[in-house]
């Protein structure tokens, strides 16, 4: 999901840089949408390895 973040925010600079702003700024929400969706899922997983580890059998 982070490569597909980096894909998008390329896309955007390279749109912004030839002028393209309405695509720019649609490319950079996206991006924005899937770097923060990437980091709850990593926060996510995060917190379900503490709770995994920190079972004693």
């Amino acid at each position: 999901m982070l490569k597909w973040a980096l894909i998008f925010f390329v896309i955007s600079l390279i749109t912004g840089f030839l002028g393209f702003s309405g695509v720019s700024a649609a490319t950079a929400t996206i991006a924005k949408v899937l770097f923060y969706i990437a980091l709850v899922v990593f926060l996510i997983f995060l917190v379900l390895a503490f709770m995994a580890g920190s079972v004693v059998v």
